[in-house]
């Protein structure tokens, strides 16, 4: 079966599709497979999909503007050229099932595939991974041109469509390995003993957090705590020398970044995260406990509808970015570890580690690959 991915700008579009491949890629019924990953090479995806090992090719894309500007005819035109190149790709590649994940690139290409099935050339099927709690604009506009719509998450109060269906949100196989506690954080080099606190920055580093867990160590972590923040390349030098000042610097560790963040999940009693759609599903898969502070600025606020998602399962606290400093993250923590506070949490976060979103997708596209699907 010839398999097309396509999805980037951010980690969130990005790991789902790598977790797709990955576990199509263990299914017997769908080899021998092949994987293409369609992305634009000015995002993520350039360097991510490459080092796990993907064949990839790259179109122009450009973000869905709105309202006449300079800003739309710079749309159109780089959305025209990719619809053409994505046309090239579909003729050579000639795929029979197509999962588009999020972001502005998977416009062009489902669009292109969609008039390739229009002219009756092809019977590829369509699949939309909708990663967050409220869709985004392009997958808005692709919904009605795709044959599924796979949901992370059921929106309450709202009935399904036909064509939708929920899967939850796929990780990399790493994420599912059994790992104790403390040997999570032996192998990160913390003290196995003590109760520990894993803050994400992302890649690049989420300022609020590293400044809210520089004041935190200026003040002083209760002794039975450690901290792990995952700082990013921005901000790691100058947050590293002012946790290495800081008092009890033993229980403050610094790191620019994880690619395979599992041990941390692992040595956590509790997570400090932004509410990013891979960030939430890796938290489901490993039934952790997490403080989501919502990045302000993400399109139509949609961390926030994620991180409501969680919290209303019982699995999250919530605070807002604007609220966020040293007392305030103190304050929640102080609250979250409280053990009938944390027992609470614990016993929620693992309930949503039951489902099986790599099984319910790899269910989908088998049954897909029983028809007759794929370019003529």
């Amino acid at each position: 079966m010839r398999l097309l991915l396509t999805g980037g700008g951010t980690g969130g579009h990005i790991y789902p599709a790598l977790a797709i491949a990955e576990a199509l890629g263990a299914c017997e019924e769908l080899k021998p497979l092949e994987v293409l990953f369609v992305g634009n090479r000015r995002g993520l995806e350039s360097e991510i999909v490459p080092k796990a090992g993907l064949r990839a090719e790259y179109i122009h894309s450009a973000p869905l503007a709105r309202g006449p500007s300079l800003a739309l005819l710079r749309t159109l035109v780089a959305n025209t050229a990719g619809f053409f190149e994505a046309l090239a790709v579909l003729h050579r590649y000639r795929p029979d099932v197509a999962i588009a994940t999020g972001g502005y690139v998977t416009f062009p290409v489902i669009v292109a595939l969609r008039v390739v099935r229009t002219l009756r050339l092809s019977r590829a099927r369509i699949a939309l991974l909708e990663p967050n709690a409220a869709p985004g604009l392009t997958n808005r506009l692709l919904a009605p041109l795709a044959d599924e719509i796979w949901l992370t998450v059921a929106q309450p109060g709202r009935t399904l469509a036909a064509k939708e269906i929920v899967t939850g949100t796929p990780v990399r196989a790493s994420f599912l390995q059994p790992m104790s506690a403390p040997a999570a954080r032996g192998a990160l080099g913390l003290d196995p003993n003590l109760t520990t606190i894993v803050v994400f920055g992302g890649s690049q580093g989420a300022r609020s957090l590293n400044e809210a867990v520089a004041g935190l160590g200026a003040e002083g972590l209760p002794p039975a705590w450690q901290l792990l923040l995952v700082a990013g390349e921005r901000d790691f030098a100058s947050i590293s020398a002012q946790l290495r000042a800081a008092e009890h610097p033993e229980r403050l560790h610094a790191i620019r970044y994880l690619d395979d963040p599992r041990a941390a999940y692992a040595a956590a009693d509790v997570v400090v995260a932004r509410a990013g759609a891979s960030t939430l599903g890796e938290l489901a898969a490993t039934g952790t406990p997490a403080l989501l502070v919502p990045y302000p600025y993400a399109t139509g606020d949609h961390q926030t509808r994620n991180a409501e998602v969680m919290r209303a399962a019982g699995a999250a606290r919530i605070v807002a970015d604007r609220e966020l400093n040293s007392a305030r993250l103190r304050g929640e923590l102080e609250a979250a570890l409280e053990p009938a506070a944390l027992t609470a949490l614990l016993r929620s976060a693992q309930s949503l580690a039951a489902s099986d979103p790599r099984a319910a997708i790899a269910a989908r596209v088998k049954r897909w690959s029983q028809e007759k699907t794929g370019f003529r």
